[in-house]
């Protein structure tokens, strides 16, 4: 069976998630402060984690943030009831997989919910580990080094990267990109993908001006040589 966490700290909400998520035939658990959530998640396991972002403790960012630096790839679908565009950019940032704006429907989570589940579950998988030029990647580590030294990426460039390397010698558009990275219920512009890729680039090109990995193709996207 289906196992979501709900992290939600208020009690009419938590009870409503977890009789709703219940009928649609998930097993659910539910914890109400960050700490706790950050703990319990990484006992899991767990195939989704409903994380709401104002939580006693820790909020729901930090608690993100502190998931994905532990290795912890479950899908992280993250409640809010701000609505400013800087909060969810912070959230991709940090690793949420989706984002839904309270009052949100029952139907519209439930869409999200199944829709990230199926993409969790796909078959079309990155290798572990991946090796081009002197970058060498362990995904389910989600640790990059480049000349056996290490390279922070942020949680989005990591599934950029995978993405990629998944379809290595293809070209992707940006829309393509953004569904493989964001998921295709989210607000990330062709812009914003840009703009990872640059950063990606600085990472892993040995000349990121001329780039001979990531490859701009005119008017279509970008294709992964490495």
């Amino acid at each position: 069976m289906t196992r979501i966490l709900v992290v939600e700290d208020e009690p009419g909400i938590a009870l409503g998630l977890e009789d709703d998520l219940k009928l649609e035939g998930y097993e659910v658990e539910t914890v109400a402060d960050g700490i706790a959530a950050a703990e319990r998640a990484r006992g899991g396991p767990f195939d989704l984690i409903l994380l709401d972002v104002m939580l006693p403790g820790k909020d729901g960012f930090e608690v993100c943030r502190e998931l994905r630096r532990s290795g912890l790839r479950t899908p992280i679908v993250m409640l809010t009831a701000k609505t400013q565009e800087s909060e969810k950019v912070m959230g991709f940032e940090l690793g949420a997989d989706d984002y839904v704006t309270k009052p949100f429907g029952t139907h519209e989570l439930r869409a999200r919910i199944k829709a990230l589940l199926r993409r969790a579950g796909g078959t079309e998988t990155e290798p572990d580990r991946y090796q081009f030029g002197d970058i060498e990647v362990d995904f389910p580590r989600c640790e990059l080094r480049r000349g056996g030294q290490p390279v922070e990426l942020t949680p989005i460039e990591f599934k950029l990267l995978a993405v990629f390397v998944r379809a290595r010698g293809k070209v992707l558009s940006r829309e393509q990109l953004i569904e493989g990275a964001w998921g295709a219920e989210t607000f990330a512009s062709a812009r914003i993908a840009d703009n990872h890729i640059a950063n990606l680039r600085k990472k892993i090109e040995p000349d990121p001006a001329n780039p001979k990995y990531l490859r701009n193709v005119r008017g279509l996207g970008y294709r992964f040589d490495g």
